[in-house]
């Protein structure tokens, strides 16, 4: 990253950025250009591993691009100004959740969205496809409206 003053490696921080975001971008291979989707997804550390949640239809592109490659990398953005923002961005591999598992992934994508006790139909359930990003890597970039000599000369922190 070119500007190291708004880099973010703290795993802590990056997941206050994750948590305050509604939308994520996986960025899939395709033949002649990349493939971007946005979606909605939800989070869970498992044994300090990170995983991204979604879900989808059972067919269509972004499917068959995953099936060819599972290499990803995802994106996520908030706290959007001109000069503000804060975001993530990472790379992962996508793993297939099985059927006896699906319910339980999909209750943490909708934990992320406030919906702890959504009631899920288990048949539309088992005809949704739902996947999950094995995070490999990921870094925070946050820019806020103080030069960072400014900072310092104000003491100032900023959460």
């Amino acid at each position: 990253m070119r500007r190291k003053d708004r880099e973010i490696t703290d795993f802590d921080e990056m997941m206050k950025i994750i948590a305050k975001c509604d939308t994520c971008r996986l960025a899939l291979f395709d033949d002649e250009f990349p493939y971007i989707v946005p979606l909605n997804f939800g989070t869970d550390v498992e044994e300090g591993q990170l995983y991204l949640y979604f879900h989808s239809a059972k067919v269509g592109t972004k499917l068959d691009l995953i099936r060819k490659n599972n290499k990803v990398t995802f994106e996520m953005d908030c706290e959007h100004n001109i000069i503000l923002y804060d975001g993530v961005i990472g790379h992962g591999i996508v793993e297939f959740v099985e059927d006896e598992n699906k319910i339980a992934a999909l209750k943490i994508l909708m934990r992320h969205y406030h919906e702890e006790d959504f009631k899920f139909n288990e048949k539309v359930a088992m005809m949704t496809e739902v996947f999950r990003v094995k995070v490999l890597d990921m870094t925070g970039k946050r820019r806020d409206n103080i030069h960072p000599e400014e900072k310092v000369k104000r003491h100032i922190t900023l959460e």
